[in-house]
């Protein structure tokens, strides 16, 4: 064998042990990241002491924030300014965006019938308990429903905190907060639920850092360490959208703490899964459900819609603050961008209607509460920062969507959502998939849209952890 062969063999075996590790790096497993358990996110400085800062800021305290006449009249006078819209192109309804037409009759509902009936939508708001806490510098607000003991007789008892996403808030979480919640009322129901639902760091009534770095990662720290400082020990997890990334963040930084892990948009965004999508399309009827095949193919219908979708996500993964400072004390413009992902994430058909399909699924009254909490707490530009964390570097290292999440998993799939993965996709990330399931009705916002069907599924998923844990029973450890 001359130099030169041996040489180019060298080559070519040094080269080919590189792609192999190039390879197995992006398709094997990655181990769970260790993460500061105390990071500081306050605006004050980060404290000396920090079992006495502990001790100081574990109070958990009652809230009902009323706003001043001041504040809506304020309001009211925005809305009530002579609006210079664009019309619409002939013969388009939301094929362009947000329909004019519609907006203008929604801005007049929401002047004219909405805020004189503020104070009621108040009253509604805060039919349940709501609190604050400092976390990690923080103050963070959620909602708190206890059911005590004297009714929890004969039936299945367990937390559940319930994560929401954008451009959603708590106030999504209603009607399936009462099914989760139903006590003696309803004797044919043997499951109640302590429910936790904590509005997200910049979200609502929880306060955003004025620090970089708070991504979805940290976010899942700081809401163990609310459930610990409830006492809550171990839990349930329910989420979709930002929920769904943070939940199964929690259940794979903090496996001991989760019971099980539901949700209704479970993803495996890695070079693996993508393979496994790919391989998937040559054999769609081999690896998709028999009667569940157009949830995942033709796949480039798929792809086309994320991308015509997903615009918003890139000017909020690069500019955040520039998109926010737009929309910031401009309602007209926050109601638009917001409600046009209600309609269009709901069901993509909504773009050839002239109303956006928006009544068709949910009261006008409960999409303009919230577009209210975003307003009233001027969090849009706070909310939206959490998609520039995910795509940090630094975040990205952390490599979490390829590290196994081991706690008993739940997948429910709503056939309008933005996407959706295979079984045969979700395993790697999810080796403990018991529960996986398929609605041929309902989009991206399902427990505001179908709270029912989410809470039976959800409930099922529950009784499957039963069997496998043989568990009926988690109080509250104070």
């Amino acid at each position: 064998m001359s130099p030169i062969t041996r040489i180019l063999i060298l080559i070519l075996a040094i080269a080919g042990g590189m792609l192999y590790k190039k390879v197995n790096d992006l398709m094997g497993d990655a181990k769970a990241p260790t993460l500061p358990l105390n990071q500081w996110w306050g605006d004050e400085a980060e404290p000396k002491d920090w079992q006495a800062y502990l001790a100081n800021s574990s109070e958990v305290i009652g809230n009902k924030l009323l706003y001043a006449d001041q504040t809506i009249d304020d309001l009211k006078t925005q809305l009530n300014r002579t609006l210079h819209l664009t019309g619409p192109l002939e013969g388009s309804t939301f094929e362009y965006g947000f329909n004019t037409r519609q907006l203008q009759e929604i801005i007049e509902y929401w002047r004219d019938d909405y805020l004189p009936r503020w104070r009621e939508r108040e009253v509604f708001l805060w039919q349940f308990n709501h609190f604050t806490t400092d976390i990690q510098g923080l103050r963070m607000h959620f909602l708190h429903l206890m059911v005590y003991d004297e009714y929890t007789v004969d039936r299945h008892h367990y937390p559940v905190l319930l994560l929401h996403g954008w451009p959603g808030s708590v106030r999504e979480f209603y009607s399936f907060i009462h099914k989760l919640h139903q006590t003696r009322k309803d004797k044919n129901n043997k499951y109640i639920f302590n429910v936790i639902v904590p509005s997200l760091p910049g979200y609502g009534w929880s306060q955003g850092t004025s620090k970089q770095g708070l991504g979805p990662a940290q976010i899942a720290v700081m809401m163990r360490n609310l459930m610990m400082r409830l006492g809550y020990n171990k839990f349930f997890i329910q989420g979709g959208d930002w929920g769904s990334v943070i939940g199964s963040h929690i259940a794979t930084l903090f496996p001991e703490n989760v019971l099980g892990y539901h949700s209704n948009l479970c993803t495996a965004l890695t070079p693996k899964a993508m393979l496994k999508g790919a391989v998937a399309s040559v054999l769609p009827s081999f690896f998709a459900p028999k009667g569940f095949e157009d949830f995942f193919f033709p796949m480039s219908e798929k792809f086309k819609f994320l991308i015509e979708e997903t615009g918003y996500m890139h000017l909020q993964s690069t500019k955040p603050d520039t998109i926010g400072t737009a929309l910031q004390d401009n309602p007209v413009g926050l109601a638009a961008y917001i409600l046009e992902k209600f309609s269009t994430w709901t069901n993509p058909s909504y773009r050839h209607s002239s109303d956006g399909g928006l009544k068709k699924r949910f009261k006008l009254d409960a999409l303009l509460d919230n577009i209210m909490i975003y307003h009233l707490t001027n969090s849009i530009t706070t909310s939206q920062r959490i998609y520039k964390e995910h795509y940090t570097p630094e975040q990205r290292a952390l490599q979490l969507e390829r590290v196994p999440t081991k706690v008993l998993t739940g997948c429910a799939r709503f056939k309008n959502d933005l996407m959706h993965f295979l079984d045969f996709q979700l395993k790697d990330k999810y080796p403990n998939l018991i529960h996986s399931t398929y609605h041929n009705e309902g989009g991206h916002f399902a427990a505001m849209e179908l709270p029912t069907t989410l809470y039976e599924d959800f409930i099922s998923f529950v009784q499957k952890v039963e069997k496998i844990k043989k568990i009926s029973n988690y109080k509250r450890e104070l």
